[in-house]
C-alpha cells in the first residue's frame, strides 16, 4: 500500500532520459531531457524512468533543456498541455514549424490542440523546464513524427520501429526480424494535418501566468475546463491557486488529483501527515483523500491543480477558431 511520501516526487529527485525519442541524436535537439513523472509518458526509450506508474487518468511528464535545444515536430491524438517553470521557451506549429508561433514565458500554460504538428524550444538564457499534462492513462499511443524528423534521426543512426521502440544502428543495434522501420506519413495524409494560424490558437489555447494571478484573487482561477478559461474537455480540469485562493478547510475530492507548484513553498496536509510542496514538486493525491492547502511562507504563491474527469481523453480541437 503506497503511502504519500510515495505519490510526491521533489523536483530535485527527478531523473532524466536523454535518449527518449527518435530526435535524440539529431542536432540541435540532442542535449533535451524527458522526465516521466506519473504514468507511463511518451518515451520511446527502454532508459526512461517513472517515478509514479498510477495513471490517474492522465499522465505528467517534463522536458529540460538548455539555451537553443528544441523538441522536434509532432503530434498528438490526445491531449498535450505545457506550463514554463522555469525559463523563456518558443512554440511554434505546422508541417515545418512555420504556421504559427508565440514565446511562453514563466507560468504561461498552453494547451496545445490535438492534430497539428508541434514543436518548442528554449530560448532562453540557462536551462529551461516546462511541465507536461498528456490527456489518457496510454500517452505513448498517439504521437506522431513529422516526415523530416524521422528523415534526419535515420541520417544520425536512429531507426523508431513499429513496435514503439528505438534502435541505434550506430550502436549495433538492428531491429528484430518481426519489426519495421515506422513509415514516414505520404503527402495524402499530411493534408490531415492542418496549418493553423497563430490567430486561431493563441487566444482560445493560452493562458498568461499573471492574468491567472489576477483571476484567482478570491478563488481558484479555472484554466482548463468546459467552463474554463481554455474551453477544452481533455480528460482532465486544470486550475490555478494564489496566495489567498483557498483557507485552510478540508478539500475531499471525488477524483484523482495532481498538485503541481509554480512558485512559493506550499503547506499539505492529508490526515495526520504534514509535508511542503516547493515550485517543480507533484503530489498525486487520490479519490477521497481529504487535503488542506496553504501558503506556508510570505511572498509570491502559485500553484496549478489538475483534477481527472470522466471525459474522454482528446481535446476538442476542431479546426475552427
Amino acid at each position: 500500500m503506497s503511502t504519500l511520501n510515495d505519490r510526491i516526487v521533489r523536483y530535485g529527485e527527478l531523473r532524466p532520459c536523454k535518449t527518449a525519442f527518435i530526435d535524440a541524436h539529431t542536432p540541435g535537439s540532442n542535449q533535451k531531457e524527458n522526465f516521466t513523472i506519473i504514468g507511463g509518458g511518451v518515451s520511446e526509450s527502454p532508459d526512461q524512468h517513472v517515478h509514479i506508474r498510477d495513471t490517474p487518468g492522465f499522465n505528467i511528464g517534463a522536458a529540460g533543456q538548455p539555451p537553443n535545444c528544441r523538441n522536434s515536430l509532432h503530434s498528438h491524438t490526445t491531449a498535450e498541455v505545457f506550463f514554463v517553470l522555469k525559463g523563456r521557451w518558443r512554440f511554434f506549429w505546422g508541417r515545418n514549424g512555420d504556421a504559427g508561433e508565440f514565446i511562453a514565458e514563466e507560468g504561461d500554460i498552453f494547451n496545445i490542440p490535438t492534430g497539428i504538428f508541434r514543436g518548442f524550444e528554449n530560448v532562453g538564457t540557462d536551462y529551461g523546464m516546462i511541465m507536461a499534462i498528456l490527456g489518457g492513462d496510454d500517452a505513448g499511443g498517439g504521437v506522431t513524427w513529422a516526415p523530416q524528423v524521422i528523415e534526419e534521426a535515420r541520417a544520425h543512426g536512429l531507426v523508431l520501429g513499429n513496435n514503439g521502440v528505438l534502435y541505434d544502428t550506430k550502436q549495433g543495434q538492428e531491429l528484430p526480424h518481426n519489426v519495421q522501420p515506422i513509415p514516414t506519413l505520404t503527402e495524402v495524409q499530411m493534408k490531415d494535418f492542418p496549418e493553423t494560424p497563430v490567430e486561431a490558437v493563441v487566444p482560445r489555447y493560452v493562458a498568461r501566468y499573471w492574468d491567472l494571478m489576477a483571476l484567482s484573487g478570491k478563488q481558484p482561477a479555472k484554466v482548463i475546463g468546459t467552463d474554463a478559461l481554455l474551453k477544452d474537455k481533455p480528460g482532465f480540469e486544470v486550475d490555478f491557486l494564489s496566495r489567498t485562493s483557498l483557507d485552510d478547510s478540508p478539500i475531499t475530492p471525488d477524483k484523482h488529483v495532481v498538485l503541481m507548484p509554480m512558485r512559493g513553498h506550499w503547506a499539505l496536509r492529508v490526515g495526520d501527515f504534514d509535508t511542503v510542496l516547493n515550485p517543480g514538486d507533484t503530489c498525486l493525491l487520490k479519490p477521497g483523500e481529504s487535503y488542506s492547502l496553504a501558503p506556508s511562507m510570505t511572498g509570491e504563491a502559485s500553484l496549478y491543480r489538475v483534477t481527472e474527469t470522466d471525459d474522454p481523453a482528446g481535446a476538442t480541437w476542431s479546426g475552427a477558431a
